[in-house]
């Protein structure tokens, strides 16, 4: 599949309000056509220069636009990690075991409305990798079309400053993927595969949409990050173990099949 392609069916598949938020890919290959163009005048080649210009401003703007929205994102999701932990020990203390107002079906029920937000907001987080991945892919292949075009050599240097900004850098989220995995499967063990259908079945039916999407950008994921005899300094390292473990356990928690 054609980048184009592939991340204009990722825009599909993410949440709605994030569908602006990703890279520009087609207004840059506009401005690699223009920029390559054989200019037949001086005032053609005054046009090869102002693509040229513009090429690499919206290159600028466009990697603003990814650290604000992953900034911003990372931030909301460190505070709704911490209010759901939180949101589980005064469950516990409550309505748990020993609580101060030891109820098993009050317990059930809002471990149940707390389960599944953390799979929600597992699922948030894995979408926000999946962005990560795919912007970074996308400057990478345009940046590999304008230099192939125009014999320029602008990938390299622009890619070693990508590299370095805040929304190429998942380790954070990565771990509050590991944790919240972590979470439903300490704190919300499954006695009974069938009780556990139920149970996923009836309390998530109405957010199977954000499960379909997650598992999506899983698998994008892994063949973005996918090592092969083609891997170089401007591929994604390889996808490890670790990371290929999300859609197992993404699987595990979903309320239905969604493949």
């Amino acid at each position: 599949m054609k980048f184009g392609k592939r991340l204009k069916h990722q825009i599909q598949e993410t949440l709605p309000e994030w569908q602006d938020k990703f890279l520009a890919y087609k207004d840059l290959k506009k401005l690699v056509r223009l920029t390559s163009s054989a200019p037949s005048s001086s005032e053609g080649l005054m046009e090869n220069r102002k693509a040229e210009v513009g090429f690499i401003y919206l290159l600028n703007a466009e990697i603003d636009k990814f650290n604000s929205f992953f900034i911003e994102q990372e931030e909301d999701f460190i505070i709704r990690h911490k209010e759901l932990q939180q949101r589980i020990q005064k469950v516990i203390a409550t309505w748990g075991p020993n609580g101060t107002q030891s109820s098993e079906v009050d317990y059930r029920e809002e471990m149940g409305k707390i389960r599944k937000d953390i799979v929600n907001f597992h699922g948030e987080m894995v979408l926000l990798e999946n962005y990560s991945n795919i912007n970074y892919t996308g400057l990478a292949k345009i940046l590999k079309k304008y230099d192939k075009r125009t014999g320029g050599l602008l990938r390299l240097p622009f890619i070693q400053k990508v590299l370095r900004q805040p929304f190429f850098t998942t380790d954070l989220v990565s771990k509050l993927v590991k944790e919240c995995e972590n979470t439903i499967n300490d704190v919300f063990p499954a006695a009974e595969e069938a009780e556990r259908i139920g149970e996923r079945e009836a309390a998530f039916v109405p957010e199977q949409s954000i499960f379909r999407n997650t598992v999506a950008a899983l698998v994008t994921i892994q063949e973005l990050r996918r090592g092969s005899s083609t891997y170089s300094e401007f591929s994604l390292p390889p996808l490890n173990l670790a990371d290929s473990d999300l859609i197992q356990s993404l699987q595990v928690h979903s309320p239905i099949s969604i493949l």
